[in-house]
């Protein structure tokens, strides 16, 4: 973990646990999962939170739902704007259907088809964008601007990284302290609440964030303290392919996260089918990158309790079909 400072952070365990309080009811207290065989392997003691098993399929919904609910009644009136790849776009659609909230989400044109019909499945008016020719984040402010809609950030928003931090609070009040925790990295919303809840509940804490070699533009960044970028990465974690941390997740993880390591797609793919064929689940590639990160890079885990964060269930089986 890289040397504190006395800069204040956007999110704290408080924040964590009054989004705790709001989600209570709304989403689901996800199961914790164990393996012999995975202990076996690692010779460790593993625990899986299994935010696949989430409402629309994913963690994102912990966040969307709760920076959506704290909306004044003006800002709920105009409706929200989003922009996602895939699972932050179904948890706003989600969230906005059970608050009574117009939402429009604006996506990629090849984002996963299976996430495309879930969101237009709850309700979303969906702007698609060709990725190769525009910045999502500048077609959405475009959007926003003109429509005069509030936007509801896929990682950069103090109540969305709360929110996502619920999930390693829950895994920690279930499986108990823990030395070690893989979340998968993508903005950094998801790592960097799960970091503040780990280091209230479980001081000593290693917090592990792993992203695809293609887009390791969060591994850059807390390498070289610098934040670095990396535009449309070429993998099959889609959900990972964020060009960047973002102004309030680049921080808290610098203070917050121990250390950061990549896994290639091949690596990927084989810890994906692995927990398919050897625990029954179904886990999306980027779900699978905290797995991955612990079986392929060779941590000292041995003899440790180690948690693990499986982000997302929401698999495009067309295309992974050429992986099997």
């Amino acid at each position: 973990m890289n040397a504190p400072d006395k800069t204040a952070l956007a999110v704290s365990y408080a924040d964590v646990a009054s989004a705790a309080e709001r989600l209570a009811g709304h989403a689901h207290r996800t199961p914790v999962m164990t393996s012999h065989t995975v202990d076996e392997r690692t010779a460790a003691q593993v625990f899986f939170k299994c935010e696949n098993f989430q409402r629309m399929g994913a963690f994102k919904f912990r966040g969307a739902y709760n920076a959506m609910s704290r909306l004044s009644p003006e800002e709920r009136g105009l409706g929200v704007l989003a922009y996602s790849s895939g699972n932050h776009a179904q948890a706003v659609a989600l969230a906005g259907k059970l608050l009574g909230i117009r939402v429009t989400i604006v996506m990629p044109a090849d984002a996963p088809a299976v996430k495309l019909e879930a969101t237009r499945g709850y309700g979303a008016e969906i702007l698609l964008y060709d990725k190769h020719k525009e910045v999502r984040e500048e077609v959405a402010e475009r959007v926003a601007r003109e429509r005069e809609l509030p936007v509801i950030p896929p990682f950069d928003h103090p109540h969305v990284i709360a929110g996502q931090g619920t999930a390693a609070k829950e895994l920690i009040e279930d499986a108990g302290p823990l030395d070690y925790l893989f979340v998968p990295v993508s903005g950094g919303g998801l790592i960097s609440g799960c970091a503040v809840a780990a280091c209230h509940l479980s001081p000593g804490c290693k917090v592990i964030g792993v992203e695809p070699e293609a887009g390791d533009d969060a591994t850059r960044s807390f390498k070289t303290k610098t934040l670095q970028t990396c535009y449309n990465p070429d993998t099959i974690a889609d959900g990972a392919r964020t060009h960047s941390l973002g102004r309030l997740t680049f921080p808290l993880v610098l203070r917050r996260v121990h250390d950061m390591v990549t896994v290639s797609d091949a690596e990927l793919v084989r810890a994906m089918f692995y927990l398919w064929e050897r625990m029954k689940i179904v886990v999306e590639p980027t779900g699978a990158l905290g797995a991955a990160g612990l079986f392929e890079r060779g941590l000292p885990v041995a003899g440790k309790r180690v948690g693990v964060i499986l982000s997302g269930g929401n698999v495009d089986l067309k295309l992974l079909a050429r992986f099997v």
